[in-house]
């Protein structure tokens, strides 16, 4: 059951890292990054946490497998 949530957190992770990777790309965060010099808040908050959840997610897979 662990290893299922813990599949289940990566995937998720590597969505939000891809959709942060996305919105980073976006006319807005251009705009913010034109003015501020970085981009906007939402696409700084999807890398954060998907990189927090994937990192949960594969700490959970290793950790899983060996109790096994």
């Amino acid at each position: 059951m662990n290893t299922i949530v813990s599949i289940a957190l990566l995937i998720i992770g590597i969505l939000l890292i891809i959709l942060g990777v996305s919105a980073s790309e976006s006319f807005s965060s251009d705009v913010s990054r034109f003015f501020t010099g970085s981009p906007t808040n939402k696409t700084v908050w999807l890398l954060i946490v998907g990189i927090v959840t994937a990192s949960i997610g594969l700490f959970g897979m290793f950790r899983g497998s060996k109790e096994n």
